[in-house]
Parts: C-alpha cells; structure tokens; sequence
C-alpha cells in the first residue's frame, strides 16, 4: 500500500477498479483496510474489500491486512513516522509472503523516504529495503518503458559517494543484471549500452579517468562474457541513440543520468524495476505526491503500468520489456 499518508491507497484503488475483473480476483492488496476504505469512499471506485480468510464474496478484492501504527498520528500530505512505519510493515509482509511462494511478484505504491527514517528504517528507499528484506548481495534499478529502458550502477547517494561506487565489479554487475532480465523478457540478445561518467567519456583522461581505469574493462569484460555491449559512450548522446533504436538497455552511471530522459520520455508509464533480488518487484516511478494527497487527484496510470509489467514478468516469451523480436 505504501505510505497511507501520500497517494498510495487512492492509485490502488483506481488501478484496480480499471483492470479486468478476473486480474482483480487474482490480485492481493498488502495493506490497512482502513485507509483503503477511505480512498475508495472518496474516489467513488465501488470496490468490495474482504481481509484475507474471510469468506470472499465474488468480485471482492482481497486484503491481507496490516494494519498501519496509531491511526491518528498518519496525517494525510504529512511524513510522519507512523506513515513510515506503516510502509515499512506493508513490504514486511509482502517480503515474506513472496519469499515463501505466495504471491508471485510485488508491486509497490510509494513511500517517503524521510517518513521511512524517522520510523527508524536508515534505508535508501524500496531498493534498499527490499535488499536487506530478503539477503540480497546487491540490487539494481531498472526504469522500463516502450520508450527507454535504463539499468543504474548507483542510485540513491551523493554525487560524491557515486563517483566512489562506480568500480569495474559494479559496472560489470549491472550490466550482467540489465541482461539477465531482458533476457527472461524475451530478447535472446538484449543491445546493450553503457553510458560514461564524465563530459565527453573523460576526452582521454582530460576530464577524468573513470572511463579507462573503470568502465572501459568492465564492458570489456561483459563482452568477452557474450553479452551484446558497447561503451562507454557519452551520457549526453547515448540515451538519443537508445532512444532511435539503436539498443534495448542503457547502463546509467548515477541517479539523474538515468531517471532524468526516462521520465522526460514517458513519465507516466515508466516502471521501476528491481533486479538481483531473490524475488520479483515491480513499482511506480513517482514519490508519494504528498501535495495531492487525498485530494482525489491521484493519476494510477503510472501504477497500471507496474501491474501490467509484473504480470508480463511471470510469463515467459514475448509480449513484455522492450518490444522488439528477439
């Protein structure tokens, strides 16, 4: 559900009351019964919640409750550490029950990251969490749509801090990771292309050295791996490229290198995507909205499209991912 504080309740309740009923019967929404209640009286999508083991009346969603900490201290626009810690026990949940089998992929509804930390969760958001949740060595943001598909060697931390992460290992790690996942989308060989660090790739070591003692190596390496990859290739031309069909996948060095086209290119259908995690996850890329919250004005169509991705993921074959013929 995410935080119940930001738009997360009012997107699911508008996703689903959009999506085929027989989707709708196989769907399980994580989450206070309370504050899905309330978004559903609000927005007027007539929806029939019944908590998981009750008795399910046909066409009812059904809610496996977690129930969201001191109630009155959630405030609607509002991070608060109740709000956080309400997120935070959502993907608890949804956690274990991937891990156990239950459920075949998560889809997240935003929480807010300041709201997470004052719960006491130091994380860097869903990534983050959803690593420690379940023991993963390392995990990987995926932004996808029909437009761009863009992989992150680092995301949420200080340019500085970035510069430091962006090693041969790592980038030799996403790289695998963005191919490993278009690969079970379907493309047998995803193009693949691998975005610079400094202006103009660090013009020889002019601008930089990243480039030579870094990246340069790790393609090398992905290359003689049998991966289809190219790099690297200066950030302020590589996204046009992709863009023009040129690859599948682009490997963005830092946060905004990466977020910054995919959202210009199609804002309300890119999907976050997790890799490297022993379970499937999908998200909306946007934040909590906390502007509009509970205003009734919440767009779904971004969390439509984090469904849609997540069900084309357990499927084998085409007919996800970047559409071209493998």
């Amino acid at each position: 559900m995410g935080d119940p504080s930001g738009v997360g309740p009012e997107i699911i309740c508008r996703a689903l009351a959009a999506i085929p009923a027989e989707q709708r019967s196989s769907t399980l929404v994580i989450g206070d019964p309370d504050f899905l209640e309330r978004a559903n009286r609000l927005l007027g999508t007539g929806l029939d919640f019944t908590c998981a083991g009750s008795l399910r009346p046909s066409g009812s969603v059904t809610v496996v409750e977690v129930q969201a900490p001191d109630h009155d201290l959630v405030k609607p626009g509002t991070a608060t550490a109740a709000g956080g810690e309400a997120a935070y026990r959502c993907i608890e949940r949804a956690v274990e029950m991937a891990l156990a089998g239950h459920v075949d992929v998560i889809v997240t509804a935003p929480l807010n990251k300041a709201a997470l930390h004052a719960a006491g969760h130091h994380f860097d958001g869903h990534t983050g969490l959803l690593a420690a949740l379940t023991g993963a060595r390392q995990s990987f943001m995926l932004l996808t749509s029909e437009k761009l598909s863009t992989v992150h060697v680092t995301t949420h931390v200080s340019m500085r801090e970035a510069t430091e992460r962006i090693t041969l290992d790592r980038v030799l790690a996403t790289i695998h990771a963005g191919n490993s996942h278009l690969q079970q989308m379907g493309l047998a060989r995803p193009r693949i292309a691998v975005a610079g660090l400094n202006p103009h790739c660090g013009e020889g070591g002019i601008f930089g050295r990243e480039e030579i003692e870094q990246i340069e190596p790790a393609v090398a390496a992905a290359r003689r791996a049998g991966v289809a990859v190219e790099g690297p290739i200066p950030g302020d031309t590589v996204f046009y490229r992709a863009v023009r069909g040129e690859f599948d996948l682009v490997v963005a060095q830092y946060h905004d290198q990466g977020h910054a086209p995919a959202k210009l290119l199609a804002f309300d259908t890119t999907v976050n995507v997790s890799l490297g995690l022993p379970i499937r996850r999908t998200s909306v890329d946007h934040g909590t909205a906390f502007d509009i919250a509970w205003s009734g004005r919440a767009d779904h169509h971004n969390m439509l499209a984090a469904i849609d991705y997540a069900r084309r993921w357990t499927r084998t074959g085409l007919g996800s991912g970047p559409r071209r013929e493998p």
